[in-house]
């Protein structure tokens, strides 16, 4: 009996390899059916949890949440101007975040995927994506120790009667700008390491001078991957909340306002936390447009 089980159980086997072998859509969908489940149930499931909180109301007597309709907190967000402010701040700031690791990222990546050595170049990216094997709360608090009065930063521009830029939104932009350059460095590289150099040389035999070839060869080339970066500094950026704790001093951001009003006004917050979504869901069209997304 023992045999024959055996016996049935491999038929059964080649069978259902066969089946999926010969359909390979089938075989597609159920490797995909775990993760798409995955990512409906617990990501647009808690996303769609946040969007209809978000049309909720807060009793101002009790601060328990009243599940009726209401567009309040929406008709609020854009009618105060405390909120407007920190919504065009946080936009602001990422922009900022994104601008400045593209210009610090292409000169970098210039020299690590057309300069330096073959045989130094993985050593020289590698160097560059150590950072991300730190921890994020290290990080910022050693910015915070380099920032702080007194220290590294004030040491360095003392001599030249200067001081460091202290706590505040300066400070907030230059840690996260050190936080997510590798994510703008890397994508960079890989695209200029991809560039025919054939191409600059056809450039360079045409007469084009260094900034032309620049202009009209390599920024066109490159200009996907440094969107495709942009995607990453953009987004991390304007959903962060404990930087700014730590080095922003007294500014807010969307995050702190989602962080204060979580407790004590959660539909609020749920309206708030929409605000990055449609932003981000906004900036990825644009985004899509230059095939930035190819290129992740």
């Amino acid at each position: 009996m023992t045999t024959q089980a055996n016996a049935a159980g491999r038929r059964t086997v080649r069978r259902l390899a066969g089946t999926l072998h010969r359909r390979p859509r089938l075989r597609l969908a159920l490797l995909l059916t775990a993760p798409l489940l995955w990512l409906a149930v617990l990501y647009l499931g808690s996303l769609t949890v946040l969007f209809v909180s978000a049309f909720w109301t807060t009793n101002s007597f009790t601060s328990q949440v009243v599940k009726v309709f209401s567009t309040d907190n929406f008709h609020a967000l854009f009618t105060t101007p405390v909120y407007r402010q920190v919504i065009l701040r946080s936009v602001g700031v990422a922009l900022a975040v994104t601008v400045t690791c593209a210009v610090i990222a292409f000169p970098l990546a210039f020299y690590t995927a057309r300069v330096a050595r073959p045989k130094w170049r993985p050593l020289l990216v590698v160097a560059i994506l150590t950072p991300l094997w730190a921890s994020y709360l290290v990080k910022v608090y050693a910015w915070r120790l380099i920032l702080s009065e007194g220290g590294l930063a004030d040491w360095t521009l003392r001599p030249f009667g200067l001081s460091g830029p202290g706590f505040g939104l300066p400070a907030t932009v230059l840690t996260l700008t050190y936080l997510w350059l590798p994510y703008m460095v890397l994508p960079i590289h890989t695209a200029l390491e991809r560039l025919p150099a054939s191409l600059l040389d056809a450039s360079a035999d045409l007469g084009a001078r260094p900034g032309r070839t620049f202009r009209s060869v390599v920024l066109p080339m490159v200009l996907p991957s440094v969107a495709a970066g942009s995607v990453f500094t953009f987004s991390l950026s304007l959903g962060d909340y404990i930087t700014v704790q730590i080095v922003g001093g007294k500014t807010q951001l969307i995050g702190n306002l989602v962080y204060s009003d979580i407790e004590l006004n959660l539909p609020m917050a749920a309206a708030l936390g929409t605000v990055p979504v449609v932003v981000i869901v906004l900036y990825l069209l644009a985004m899509r447009r230059t095939g930035a997304l190819s290129s992740l």
